[in-house]
């Protein structure tokens, strides 16, 4: 593993009576662009406020509850205390349920790679396991507790890395029906044999090697281009941010929840803060103005505004 990567988790693979104590690292990181809001008459930052919709008034956290639409217009309203009860037990451990073949899992199931590391002189059996999925052509499948999220996962072996992938579960993933989808097989799509070799000789005309580094973000680096112009020529201004309270520091314990973010957006691991337990009971009010506004701006649906 790279000098410097953080170890977001530590925990072990299990299966069986085998025990490896492993670490997670981040293995992928979001490069895209994200926009601020500004009032263009101010060049203030707009932020984003709880509004009730049917009244148009903001209103304070403390009358915000969490309610779950079960109908049409219909909610339960969950309290704190019973997502506290509800949360997964955290077992620090990669739980290997079985392992499959590596070409039964479809891509639509993959969700976030992380790479796994060995721990505490665990690299032997660390390349045991590797060495031996790479052999039979398997991969683990398993269970792990994230941040008191749980997680499907596969364990895959990625050169000298484990790769543990996390996956979507099966109610997550939409069904094909409802498709309007060709028939399968060739005969059944009624394509001909000369069809079928003109299309053999274009895909090997255009097969290679898998480079990445061939394929770039073209309209990342073309905001880049108009940004770094704009820059040259003077043309910015000053966006003065408001001050924010600082957080209370109550505990040494460290908001794995928090951590992960900021982890995965390359930024510094979250200090020791406010307990997790006590985050997820304030729920919106632990977020900074700044990531509730970006979050405002990326869910765009109904529905996502409603969680926001």
């Amino acid at each position: 593993m790279a000098t410097g990567s953080r170890t977001l988790w530590k925990g072990a693979i299990t299966f069986g009576l085998v025990h490896i104590p492993v670490g997670l690292h981040t293995a992928s990181s979001e490069q895209g662009i994200d926009f601020d809001w500004l009032d263009k008459r101010s060049m203030d930052p707009v932020g984003y406020k709880r509004i009730n919709k049917k009244t148009g008034r903001e209103i304070d956290k403390d009358n915000i509850v969490k309610g779950f639409e079960y109908e049409d217009g219909k909610y339960v309203v969950i309290s704190p205390d019973e997502i506290e009860a509800a949360y997964p037990r955290t077992t620090q451990t990669i739980e290997i349920q079985r392992f499959i073949d590596a070409n039964e899992i479809p891509f639509v199931y993959l969700e976030r790679p992380y790479y796994v590391a060995p721990v505490n002189k665990g690299q032997k059996v660390y390349a045991l396991l590797r060495e031996v999925l790479i052999k039979t052509g398997k991969v683990g499948l398993a269970k792990v507790v994230i941040s008191t999220k749980q997680h499907l996962a596969v364990l895959v072996p990625s050169g000298k890395a484990l790769v543990l992938n996390l996956l979507r579960w099966g109610d997550e993933v939409k069904p094909l029906e409802g498709l309007d989808l060709p028939a399968a097989g060739v005969k059944g799509a009624k394509i001909t044999a000369a069809e079928v070799k003109m299309a053999e000789q274009l895909v090997g005309d255009m097969s290679g090697e898998w480079k990445p580094e061939d394929f770039t973000d073209e309209f990342k680096h073309a905001v880049m281009k108009i940004v770094q112009k704009k820059v040259k020529a003077g043309d910015t201004e000053t966006v003065i941010q408001p001050e924010e309270e600082a957080p209370e520091e109550s505990s040494n314990v460290i908001d794995l929840t928090e951590l992960l973010k900021r982890s995965l957006k390359g930024g510094k691991a979250a200090k020791a803060g406010t307990p997790a337990s006590k985050k997820r009971g304030a729920g919106a009010a632990a977020k900074s103005a700044g990531t509730a506004r970006k979050a405002a701006s990326k869910k765009t649906s109904a529905k996502a505004r409603k969680a926001a």
